[in-house]
C-alpha cells in the first residue's frame, strides 16, 4: 500500500510548481563566461558573441562579484580558468549541449524528417565512407542537416558535444544506447615509391626500413602491440596523430604506416606481410533520447548500416580482395577508380 497519493499535487509538486529560480540572476552572464571559456580570451569571445570586449569584461566580472568567486587568471596568451570557474565551465557546458538539442529544429512528427544532426566521426571513415555516401542520404531526405565532426574525445561522446559517434570502445550508460557495428581492420602499408627507394620491407630487413607512428598506436593497451614490435626493429621517421595527415605521410613515401585496410584500393598503396593484423570492434554510440526525433534515427540507422559487418571493409575477417559492394562508391571516387 502506497504512504502517499500521487493525485494529491500538495503532496507531489513538480519542479516547475516551484516559483524561485535556483541559479540566480546571471543567466545571461553564465552564457558570455561560458564563451570566454571556450575562447580563452575576452577580445575572442566578444567577437563570438558580437558584442563588445568591455561589455563581456564587465559581464564576467558581475558574475565572479555575485558568486563570490574569481573565475579567470590573466596569462601571457589570455586567460586560464581557476578551479572553480573550471567546474563551473564543465557543468555550462553540459547544459549547453541539453539546451542545444532542445532547441534544435527537429520536426520528429512531420512528414519530411527535418533538423540538424551532430556525428563525431574519426577523419579516415568520414573521408572515405560517410562524406561520399552523404549525397544519397541527402537526396533522399533533404531537410537533414549533417554536422560531422572530428571527435575531440575518442573514448566520450558527452565530451564530443555531438548526438552521435562511431567509437571504438563501448559505453555503458543509462542515457546512452550503443550498437556494435564491424570491424575496422589495420594493417602495415607502404607507398610504391618508398618502395623504389629502400625496397620491399619484410620481417627479415626491418632494420633497415622507416616507420610512421602515431600516439594513438603507442598507447599501452596491449591492442597494437604487434605493431609496435616490428616498429621497434626499425626507425621511426615521423610521429603524427592527425589521421588523414598519417595516410599522406605514407602516400608520399616518408615510412611505412598502419592504415585501415581499405586504403589498399589507394594505387600507389602496397600492403606488407609483417605479421601485423589489428582488428578494432566499431560501436554506434547515440544520446538515447536524441532517437526519439526522427532525423536523429534516420542517421543512426544509415551509419550503422555503412559501417555494419554488411559492408565487406567491415566484415569479422579481414579480407584483401572484398566482393564489390556499394559502399566501395566514396572510396572509388577519392582515387579515381
Amino acid at each position: 500500500m502506497r504512504p502517499f497519493d500521487p493525485d494529491q499535487r500538495n503532496l507531489v509538486r513538480s519542479p516547475l510548481d516551484n516559483e524561485n529560480i535556483l541559479s540566480g540572476q546571471f543567466w545571461g552572464e553564465l552564457r558570455v563566461f561560458l564563451a570566454v571559456a571556450k575562447a580563452k580570451s575576452f577580445n575572442r569571445a566578444a567577437e563570438i558573441l558580437n558584442t563588445s570586449q568591455p561589455t563581456v569584461s564587465r559581464q564576467v566580472k558581475r558574475l565572479q562579484d555575485l558568486m563570490g568567486s574569481q573565475l579567470f587568471v590573466p596569462t601571457q596568451h589570455g586567460v586560464k580558468l581557476t578551479p572553480k570557474g573550471q567546474a563551473l565551465a564543465q557543468a555550462l557546458t553540459a547544459l549547453d549541449h541539453s539546451l542545444f538539442a532542445l532547441t534544435n529544429d527537429l520536426r520528429a512528427e512531420t512528414k519530411d524528417a527535418e533538423g540538424v544532426v551532430r556525428v563525431s566521426i574519426t577523419d579516415g571513415l568520414n573521408t572515405f565512407f560517410v562524406a561520399p555516401g552523404t549525397s544519397a542520404f541527402a537526396a533522399e531526405h533533404p531537410k537533414i542537416q549533417l554536422h560531422l565532426k572530428s571527435p575531440a574525445n575518442v573514448v566520450s561522446l558527452r565530451d564530443n558535444q555531438t548526438d552521435m559517434m562511431i567509437g571504438f570502445n563501448p559505453i555503458e550508460a543509462a542515457d546512452i544506447s550503443m550498437q556494435k557495428l564491424g570491424y575496422l581492420h589495420f594493417i602495415p602499408i607502404v607507398a610504391k615509391s618508398y618502395i623504389q627507394q629502400y625496397g620491399i620491407p619484410t620481417r627479415l630487413n626491418l632494420v633497415q626500413h622507416l616507420f610512421l607512428q602515431s600516439e594513438f598506436y603507442s598507447a599501452n593497451t596491449g591492442l597494437w602491440a604487434p605493431w609496435n614490435g616490428v616498429v621497434s626493429q626499425g626507425q621511426v621517421a615521423h610521429f603524427c596523430d592527425n589521421s588523414m595527415a598519417y595516410g599522406m605521410l605514407v602516400k608520399a613515401g616518408l615510412g611505412i604506416g598502419l592504415l585501415g585496410s581499405y586504403t589498399i584500393l589507394e594505387p600507389n598503396a602496397v600492403p606488407l606481410e609483417l605479421d601485423v593484423t589489428i582488428s578494432v570492434p566499431m560501436y554506434a554510440l547515440v544520446l538515447t533520447e536524441r532517437l526519439n526525433a526522427r532525423p536523429v534515427r534516420l542517421v543512426f540507422d544509415w551509419l550503422c548500416e555503412m559501417f555494419g559487418p554488411a559492408n565487406p571493409w567491415f566484415a569479422p575477417r579481414l579480407r584483401l580482395d572484398p566482393p564489390q559492394s556499394r559502399f566501395d562508391s566514396g572510396i572509388k571516387l577519392l582515387f579515381n577508380l
